[in-house]
């Protein structure tokens, strides 16, 4: 089960729908293409647009898989404690403000403070509430926050 939000599910939607249309089409035009020149054995654009073929279909299934097990985010949400979703405002043990949202590893980007639920400080702050302190283990060492705001 893999949790993300609306418009992720929107643009993998997008990205399927191309990946089953154009792409293939596109795939199936250079195969025929390619099958024209003669013996396909020792054709190397034979080869390629085979290989083209076999990724594509690859990331259709992958594509399906993820939208067939696709959890969406909802909107609102009870504040009361950290959840897939939550946004929330903590401080570290130096007094420094982080502002962070727990979504899902399809929508994760840590640069812009969004942090996988399946990322050990994702999982430290879910279920926790406004005032709790965590502590994570980091490749720096381990980290403590406060919990100081959930929206």
């Amino acid at each position: 089960m893999k949790y993300i939000s609306s418009q992720k599910l929107r643009e993998l939607k997008k990205e399927l729908e191309k990946h089953k249309t154009v792409l293939r089409q596109q795939i199936a035009e250079r195969i025929q293409e390619a099958q024209t020149q003669g013996d396909v054995t020792e054709n190397a654009e034979y080869a390629e647009a085979k290989e083209a073929q076999a990724f594509n279909e690859g990331r259709i299934m992958e594509l399906e898989n993820l939208i067939n097990n696709a959890v969406v985010v909802p909107r609102k949400r009870k504040k009361d404690a950290v959840q897939i979703g939550s946004q929330i405002v903590v401080k570290d043990k130096k007094g420094k403000k982080f502002k962070f949202t727990i979504i899902g590893s399809e929508d994760a980007n840590p640069i812009e403070g969004k942090i996988s639920n399946e990322s050990p400080l994702g999982q430290a702050f879910l279920g926790q509430k406004q005032g709790d302190e965590i502590q994570v283990q980091t490749p720096k060492g381990k980290i403590k926050y406060k919990i100081m705001r959930i929206k």
